[in-house]
């Protein structure tokens, strides 16, 4: 890869980056590969320290973080994060220049998303929502999923950036859509490694090669991205977090209350729903969402 001239950086926009996690941290750094101008602020310093010397630079704050940005990214775990640093005398709408565009790609309610883009309307800055899918390896493989709502026009100016961090990347409608589409990945997310979690212990308790068999329903119509990431985590009983369960837990509350509001009957994610918070409740919430096979172990007698 070509390393980006002064000029070509001058070209670009300057972008700021908010929360700098497990996603956001190697979402940023590709957009400095990409050559892009990149500030940054979250609240632990190391990881302000990792943006630095990928080649960005650190911010003591929001406000001086989005001051001179033509672009502000947020990438935060909920919707009360997103209120915290969008609102108030420190934050986003009240630092950032006019025509300034906010993207924020947290996974968070529809009408958080819907009520932000009013409010900034109004301080003359421009909102998309653009929740992602892939997980921590998408995120550093840049071949996110990308699922936007807002306006064409923001869209298609968003695109360059987009195209630094992910490889599907659709407009799905007008403001909080693509919260919507996000909240039904999360859905089928969960359902699927679910049906995984419970096909490994089905298929331990057989007594089959567990590689093996995983190797060959990954093949055919078994097989799916999920079964494809996870699969190394459920053989080795690996749940370092790539996308926590506390974090799938919001997620699913997310989608039973949307699907509640327009009338959308969700028998099998119900079910997942509980679940998931249950293995929250058990002192797992911490672990990656793959953990989920740890309820199935234990529903199934084993001591976990």
């Amino acid at each position: 890869m070509s390393t980006p001239t002064d000029s070509s950086r001058r070209d670009l926009p300057k972008i700021a980056w908010i929360g700098l996690g497990i996603m956001g941290s190697p979402m940023a750094e590709n957009l400095i590969k990409a050559g892009y101008d990149v500030t940054g602020y979250t609240l632990e310093q190391d990881k302000l320290d990792r943006l630095a010397a990928a080649g960005g630079r650190a911010a003591g704050s929001v406000a001086e973080a989005v001051r001179d940005a033509d672009v502000v990214i947020t990438m935060v775990p909920a919707s009360p994060q997103v209120e915290a640093i969008a609102y108030g005398p420190d934050g986003i709408l009240e630092n950032a220049r006019s025509g300034a565009l906010l993207i924020d790609m947290s996974s968070i309610t529809p009408q958080t998303s819907v009520d932000l883009a009013a409010r900034a309307r109004d301080k003359g800055i421009r909102v998309l929502d653009a929740p992602v899918s892939g997980g921590e390896a998408g995120a550093i493989e840049a071949v996110l999923s990308i699922m936007v709502g807002g306006e064409r026009a923001d869209f298609d100016e968003a695109r360059p950036v987009f195209d630094a961090l992910g490889r599907t990347i659709v407009l799905c409608g007008p403001h909080g859509s693509g919260q919507t589409v996000k909240a039904a990945n999360q859905l089928i997310v969960a359902v699927n490694i679910q049906a995984c979690a419970e096909a490994v212990v089905f298929l331990e308790k057989s007594g089959v090669d567990l590689r093996a068999a995983l190797d060959v329903l990954n093949g055919g119509l078994a097989g799916s991205t999920v079964l494809t990431r996870k699969k190394d985590n459920f053989l080795r009983r690996d749940f370092g977090p790539g996308f926590r369960i506390d974090l799938h837990h919001k997620d699913m509350g997310i989608v039973t209350d949307a699907a509640r509001t327009v009338g959308a009957a969700l028998p099998v994610g119900a079910v997942v729903a509980q679940l998931v918070a249950s293995l929250r409740a058990q002192g797992d919430g911490g672990l990656d969402h793959s953990a989920l096979l740890r309820a199935v172990e234990r529903l199934s007698g084993a001591q976990v």
